[in-house]
């Protein structure tokens, strides 16, 4: 493993990101690979690092592991924006990044998105036709999400709140930070707390795998961009590239098995799957290996077929 800052031009500040090489890496060959983004709240470390990026490192690929600008080991101040248009920006600069390295194919390279980072990895698939396929695992359309849950169902609500939180920022506040979770899953409980997307990532965050750049926060008064976006716009013509979708069958408040059965249905894609891993939930899916390997024993063979262009892997497939 390599850890690199990527700077392009037009920003500021640096992409911190992990490059994972395949057994036997050979730096005179050229490989395919894939950009594999960290959902909401977590970091390269976590599951896109240490579960699907190995993965994917494991069976050939080159895999470049971002943190998110203003997040994790990234630049960009104020911390902790989480700004859609920025996260799909950072991948595209990720994807100009990967095609600059002698070592890999720039003709063959994907993406794959956890939760926040699979709805933002299909906005990068449908404006980015260098990414030739995607890959979404319990992904979930921020947008959505923040005109929903995340403000009560009171989007106008929460902008004017925003608006307010930012006038007083530029007055001297302090700062508003949402901290998405409870200290414990205890805590959570006691608070009244039931739905199982929040109670797992609770478990998950603070105890299956606690990670030093996993924020899991927000800047409130920076948020606003979210409100007024949608991961899923315009997939009905301009999604065209090979897609596969993961979700698990136990839904909850995060809506990721909803919005897999969304964009399966609205893309343009004439090469699509869904899968859909019975008895497990969106947060199992981040690092229990019995849904992880379920999921890759499709994800891999997508990608081996619609990436690396294997001719075994299309015969299979076929």
């Amino acid at each position: 493993m390599e850890t690199v800052a990527i700077r392009n031009p037009g920003m500021n500040w640096d992409i911190a990101a992990n490059i994972l090489f395949p057994p036997g890496f050979d730096a005179r060959k050229h490989y395919p690979a894939m950009i594999s983004n960290h959902p909401i709240g977590s970091c390269k470390e976590q599951t896109s690092g240490n579960v699907y990026g190995a993965a994917m490192a494991e069976a050939g690929f080159v895999v470049i592991v971002p943190d998110a600008s203003f997040q994790g080991g990234s630049g960009g101040a104020p911390r902790w924006i989480e700004d859609p248009e920025q996260r799909v920006k950072d991948y595209r600069d990720v994807v100009d990044y990967a095609q600059t390295l002698p070592y890999v194919d720039p003709d063959r390279i994907g993406i794959l998105g956890i939760c926040g980072g699979g709805g933002y990895s299909v906005k990068a698939t449908i404006i980015d036709k260098r990414i030739k396929a995607l890959v979404t695992i319990t992904g979930v359309n921020f947008g959505r999400l923040m005109r929903e849950g995340f403000s009560n169902f009171d989007p106008l609500g929460a902008l004017e709140n925003m608006a307010a939180l930012r006038t007083a920022e530029n007055a001297g506040a302090d700062e508003t930070i949402n901290i998405f979770l409870p200290p414990s899953v205890e805590d959570a409980k006691a608070a009244g707390l039931t739905d199982i997307d929040l109670l797992e990532a609770t478990d998950y965050y603070r105890n299956r795998f606690p990670a030093e750049g996993a924020g899991t926060r927000m800047l409130v008064s920076h948020a606003a961009p979210a409100l007024a976006w949608d991961a899923f716009a315009f997939a009905e013509t301009l999604l065209t590239q090979p897609m596969l979708v993961v979700i698990g069958d136990k839904p909850g408040g995060f809506g990721a098995y909803r919005d897999g059965m969304e964009i399966y249905g609205r893309a343009a894609s004439k090469n699509k799957e869904v899968l859909v891993v019975e008895g497990w939930s969106h947060y199992d899916l981040y690092d229990k290996s019995e849904p992880v390997g379920i999921a890759l024993e499709r994800v891999i063979p997508f990608l081996k077929q619609h990436v690396a262009g294997e001719p075994a892997a299309r015969a299979a497939a076929e």
